[in-house]
């Protein structure tokens, strides 16, 4: 005679997120013992970690915590949306996130490695995915300081939970134009924050194929320098923050904007889920 009830199984899910199947062979095992069922489901889920390895992890969330002038932000990736709309994969994304906020790390690699209470960070996330059944990854950390930092996170469906985060370093009062500032970077998914961030031999490389492209269309030589230079520019508006039009007047840029605002802009982090 089987030791639980319909009761019990309800609660294991509720503590594990494990499917009713898993939690009924478990409980069976377990003869009823709820401590012990979970182990074997800790146990079972966790030799299943390495025959996930392969699988594409596009699902999951951007978490971020701001404290005065520094501001982390996560991206923890799942298989599913249904895994990451569930409690238990918000609760170990928001373990993650605290964890690298409290150890100062500033990428995924830092604080995987990082020891907790005699296991590594790593440890966890992949107890964590045994437990959800799907594979878990820390794909992303950010750190950015500042005077202030701004952060801003957006849900792109309803039901789910945030897929894109921003943290903007800046130095000013104005809060609200620091605010427009990060949810145009949600929008417009900016490289670079300035144009002596993007590297040299972009800037080249782009400059030559503006040139090659004038020339094939025709133009004449004495117009190549303007043209190149012209198509350049375009370049750093689409892909440079203080050069792209703001979303909410594009005759400024976002520099002008910031400069009327009194505020100084310094850094920026984007993450989009799986982009």
């Amino acid at each position: 005679m089987k030791n639980f009830t319909a009761a019990d199984i309800k609660a294991l899910r509720e503590k594990t997120g494990a499917g009713m199947l898993d939690v009924k062979k478990a409980l069976d095992e377990a003869d009823g013992d709820q401590s012990k069922a979970i182990e074997i489901l800790r146990v079972k889920g966790l030799k299943g970690v390495t025959k996930r390895e392969g699988r594409s992890t596009t699902d999951g969330l951007v978490a971020a915590h701001v404290d005065g002038g520094v501001g982390v932000l996560v991206e923890v990736n799942s298989e599913t949306d249904f895994v990451a709309k569930s409690d238990k994969f918000i609760a170990l994304a928001n373990q993650v996130l605290d964890l690298a906020v409290k150890t100062g790390v500033e990428s995924a690699d830092a604080l995987l490695a990082t020891e907790v209470d005699g296991k590594t960070v790593k440890d966890l996330i992949d107890e964590g995915g045994a437990t959800l059944g799907e594979k878990v990854v820390l794909r992303r950390v950010a750190r950015v300081t500042g005077d202030k930092v701004e952060a801003y996170l957006h849900r792109t469906n309803k039901d789910l939970p945030p897929q894109v985060g921003v943290l903007l370093g800046y130095k000013g009062d104005d809060t609200e134009a620091a605010h427009d500032v990060a949810v145009h970077i949600a929008a417009f998914a900016p490289k670079y924050f300035d144009r002596e961030e993007v590297p040299a031999g972009d800037v080249e490389n782009e400059r030559r194929i503006a040139d090659e492209t004038a020339r094939n269309e025709g133009k004449p030589e004495a117009a190549l320098p303007k043209i190149v230079e012209g198509r350049v520019n375009g370049f750093f508006k689409e892909n440079v923050l203080l050069d792209q039009p703001f979303a909410k007047d594009n005759k400024k840029s976002v520099a002008k904007v910031l400069e009327e605002a009194g505020v100084t802009a310094s850094s920026f982090a984007r993450f989009r889920v799986g982009a």
